[in-house]
């Protein structure tokens, strides 16, 4: 069934920019990615230059509110948000959309206090604070609201998209990279080589920080170095927080020597127009540098085959590489001086490449791509065995659901399905009236641990109804298995085949009710670039209790700075005083205090152990991280190594009991000694690349959250226990 989406931006699309652009682009790409695609304007329409190109795109309706007497009030004024929400809620009652795609802060915070919105809105982040100054209690707070709210939170670049998840938790395992969109005309190229008078090229807004003023300089100071120039400036939006700076930028727009200002123009003509220049300029006021947006000029300039003058920013240099020939520092003679070396084949010629070359990653295709990606995660099709007309009812019952949350959303997603969860308190502690009416209701219970939860429902269990037990390590030697009436069962799942063995042999259960349904890793939401030096980083996440074994993991550290001091151990994990049950026992406390001390006291540990605080924000974390140490005396799965060979880097494992059963034996090490000498000689040997691509394969295959939410869903819908699946244990060495 095809989708609908909705966009909505608080951007006017009379006047050409970014933002503006965004809307028309965004637009594009859901078109393209196969929904139907409704663009309600904030603003009436004064000049159809990004509204009509649209008109003839299949798929994609314009709703005019003002012309459509849509708007209560003033039919002239732009839309507030307030009024754009509740527009955007009434055409959502007339019409049901699927995803609604908002940008702007103030009206996502207005969105997300809609509850009829909740859950569907997809919003583009970018007027937000970026950086740790400006992010107030205030500003957290209602970027907390956006998130809780939006299914997605499309951030246009990693940088970006890490701040957030290190600053607002809600935003964890929602924010997807989506970065600008390059739409060219058809046929519409660059020439490949400088004119003998150098073309220059802005299209955008006139803004101080945005430097047009000073770059209708440029053409004189070249003039004074011999080189013949012109600047063609493509825009009508000038700033007017200044009244004296918006008259000097509009005197230099009409007066300047060498200026060409062409006005506002339709976005194809302007990128027609660009391509007859020879040289794009993004050079931008210095306090921008540290900015965590990507310009979509840069991007649009380089696919026209235009090499771009800008700022030499970490941002930049990821995109061009640090080599890049035409960075210019803060002053006009900078600039001109990028100019003037662009003037020469050879350089213009890398430039130019260089740019076009960054700039493939952002075509509409890839757009859609991206969206498409999405759609299939928060719109999944009905599965085999579902009719939607008479939805199969599932309870979710237990007292801490944290390690089946993305199963869950999995589950509610799909059609066919109605989900209802029964969180208990505490493990004994539950409203024994709603669990009696949800048994009652149920025709399948999925209980996330095996407590009292599972003793409950397998009690009330009616005849026909399906009960599934997930079954942990924590309970595994407590006296809940002994007293569950298996009979009762249809499926005990555990994560690992040790620990289905393990279960088996213990609890006495017949062996065809014990099935493994591995642990699921966001390999998406994982898959991020590591940043330089990642090799040398070495990680732990959770420290507590000491079966956990940080000694260990510091010997190995230790063995490790001994041959080159760039090793590190990054160690994500809470306290162990901020556990009371752990604390409280002397040999835990004596443990951790002779750790510490030996840390301090060490001199090769003692500038080389970094404590991260705990947080859902492993992904951005991850990125600094190149191995992942599980150093612990047991383990029922352990997921930090296979989320950090997600996230491309490589699993470091002590052979606890079962571990081979869950990691291909190359990753698994009998000693601390042979880890270190693993790590040591990927990195001395310069395999760190190839290692850590095997590592991601490898753990994709066997544990990609979307495979483990195929085989729950088979479990729950159509009663299908998984087949005993290849192990990356029983993978050869490499």
């Amino acid at each position: 069934m095809t989708k609908r989406a909705l966009v909505y931006g608080d951007v006017d699309l009379n006047i050409i920019d970014g933002s503006a652009i965004w809307a028309q682009s965004m637009t594009q790409a859901l078109a393209a990615a196969g929904c139907e695609t409704t663009l309600l304007l904030k603003a009436p329409v004064r000049t159809d230059r990004l509204v009509a190109p649209l008109t003839g795109v299949p798929g994609v309706t314009v709703r005019r509110p003002h012309e459509e007497g849509l708007v209560r009030g003033d039919r002239q004024r732009n839309l507030d948000p307030e009024q754009a929400v509740e527009l955007i809620t009434r055409l959502d009652a007339e019409w049901r959309f699927d995803l609604i795609v908002v940008r702007g802060k103030a009206l996502a915070t207005v969105a997300a206090h809609s509850e009829a919105l909740a859950g569907r809105l997809w919003t583009y982040l970018t007027d937000v604070p970026q950086n740790v100054t400006d992010l107030t209690a205030t500003a957290v707070s209602e970027l907390t609201d956006i998130a809780v709210a939006s299914r997605f939170l499309l951030c246009q670049t990693e940088e970006l998209r890490g701040f957030l998840e290190s600053s607002v938790p809600a935003a964890c395992g929602k924010s997807v990279l989506f970065p600008p969109t390059v739409v060219l005309p058809e046929g519409v190229q660059a020439g490949g080589e400088p004119h003998g008078s150098l073309r220059l090229v802005y299209t955008g807004k006139f803004a101080p920080r945005w430097n047009t003023l000073e770059m209708t300089e440029l053409p004189a100071e070249l003039e004074r170095r011999g080189v013949a120039a012109e600047l063609h400036m493509i825009g009508d939006k000038i700033h007017r927080d200044s009244a004296d700076w918006a008259k000097r930028m509009g005197r230099a727009l009409e007066e300047a020597p060498g200026v060409v200002h062409h006005g506002g123009q339709p976005r194809a003509e302007a990128l027609r127009k660009s391509a007859t220049c020879d040289i794009g300029l993004s050079w931008r006021d210095p306090e921008l540098d540290a900015s965590l947006e990507l310009s979509t000029k840069v991007l649009e300039l380089g696919a026209l085959g235009l090499p771009v003058v800008l700022n030499r920013t970490p941002m930049h240099e990821n995109l061009l590489g640090a080599d890049y020939p035409l960075f210019a520092g803060a002053d006009v003679a900078s600039v001109a001086d990028a100019c003037e070396l662009a003037a020469d084949p050879g350089v213009y010629a890398l430039a130019a490449k260089r740019c076009q070359d960054a700039a493939a990653a952002y075509t509409l295709e890839r757009a859609a791509g991206r969206l498409r990606d999405c759609l299939d995660l928060a719109l999944p099709a009905a599965p085999a065995g579902a009719d939607p007309r008479r939805p199969l009812k599932v309870v979710i019952a237990g007292h801490d659901l944290k390690f089946f949350t993305r199963l869950a959303d999995h589950l509610m997603s799909l059609p066919g399905l109605e989900v209802r969860l029964d969180e208990w308190e505490g493990l004994r502690t539950h409203d024994q009236y709603r669990s009696r009416e949800l048994a009652a209701w149920a025709d399948v219970v999925i209980c996330e641990w095996c407590g009292p939860n599972a003793l409950f429902y397998a009690k009330h269990k009616r005849a026909g109804q399906r009960l599934v037990v997930r079954l942990h390590r924590f309970e595994l030697y407590a006296e809940w298995p002994r007293k569950l009436d298996i009979d009762k069962v249809d499926a005990v799942v555990c994560v690992s085949p040790y620990y289905a063995d393990l279960t088996r042999e213990k609890a006495g259960w017949p062996a065809d009710k014990v099935v493994v349904l591995p642990n699921w890793v966001d390999d998406a939401q994982l898959a991020r670039p590591k940043l330089p030096g990642a090799e040398f980083t070495l990680g732990m996440i959770g420290i507590a209790p000491s079966r956990k074994r940080i000694d260990r993991g510091l010997d190995v550290l230790a063995e490790l700075r001994r041959r080159d001091p760039r090793y590190t151990l990054a160690v994500k994990s809470k306290q162990p005083w901020d556990y009371w049950w752990i604390w409280n026992r002397p040999e835990e406390r004596a443990y951790y205090e002779r750790t510490y001390r030996r840390i301090q006291r060490s001199e090769l540990l003692a500038e080389g152990v970094v404590f991260d605080p705990f947080g859902p924000d492993v992904a951005t974390w991850l990125r600094r991280v190149g191995f992942m140490l599980s150093t612990s005396d047991d383990e029922s799965f352990h997921l930090a190594p296979a989320e950090c060979s997600a996230s491309g880097g490589v699993p470091a494992v002590l052979a606890w009991p079962g571990a081979d059963t869950i990691y291909s034996r190359r990753w698994v090490h009998d000693d601390v000694e042979a880890m270190a000498d693993a790590i040591h000689g990927i990195v001395a040997e310069g395999r760190f690349d190839a290692a850590r691509s095997a590592a991601r394969a490898e753990i994709v295959d066997a544990y990609a959250l979307r495979r483990v939410c195929e085989m729950w869903t088979a479990l729950v819908v159509r009663g299908e226990k998984p087949e005993q699946a290849a192990r990356p244990g029983q993978v050869a060495n490499a």
